[in-house]
């Protein structure tokens, strides 16, 4: 696949270990490297939440803790640093562990509205010079046991790769009536906004 940078411009590090994240970069053409940053998101979630913080909020910290920690270890390169946070009904979900847990997932979103927000903050020297944040609402609908191990069967171990156990680029569209939202924030990055700043920044080329 033919790569879009500029030559002289700062080379790009993604601080995630998603392939999902990565992928959609390799697609949209960009020449970049991965350095995976790994932060305790439990302990910021539950300091942020005990603080009354939104997912917003948090979202953007968990994002930012990610680009400052691999920013440290690449200096003078652009990190970028993502992260998503899912509400329901003011119950946050985390990517499930297992497949009980995945299941027990699915079983309570079923038929209800939520709100997935997806942050990306971009590090250089650093410092913090751009972030964006944006949200997901999405309506899954009703799903009863059988569909769910069907699902569940069919997906295998990708289950615990995505926070709501679905992936909405596969079978996982099929746990939706209805889908309000930029489809590559569901995927997990701002994908249009953070290539419109790596192109006023002359990484990739107008």
């Amino acid at each position: 696949m033919k790569r879009l940078r500029n030559e002289e411009a700062p080379l790009v590090v993604l601080a995630s270990q998603s392939r999902f994240r990565r992928e959609m970069l390799e697609r949209a053409g960009l020449e970049f490297a991965v350095d995976a940053a790994h932060v305790d998101e439990d302990e910021i979630k539950l300091s942020m939440r005990s603080a009354g913080a939104g997912v917003e909020d948090v979202a953007v910290a968990l994002a930012e803790h990610k680009a400052r920690r691999i920013a440290q270890r690449h200096p003078g390169t652009i990190v970028i640093g993502s992260d998503q946070m899912l509400d329901c009904g003011g119950v946050w979900f985390d990517k499930p562990v297992d497949r009980a847990h995945a299941e027990a997932h699915l079983r309570a979103l079923s038929g209800k509205t939520h709100r997935l927000v997806t942050a990306v903050v971009v590090f250089r020297n650093g410092t913090r010079v751009w972030h964006h944040v944006e949200p997901a609402k999405l309506t899954m609908r009703p799903l009863d046991a059988a569909f769910i191990a069907r699902y569940l069967d069919a997906i295998g171990e990708d289950a615990h790769s995505s926070v709501g156990a679905y992936q909405l680029e596969g079978i996982g569209a099929q746990l939706f009536s209805r889908v309000e939202g930029d489809f590559f924030v569901i995927l997990g990055l701002p994908l249009l906004p953070l290539l419109g700043f790596l192109r006023a920044q002359g990484v990739i080329p107008e």
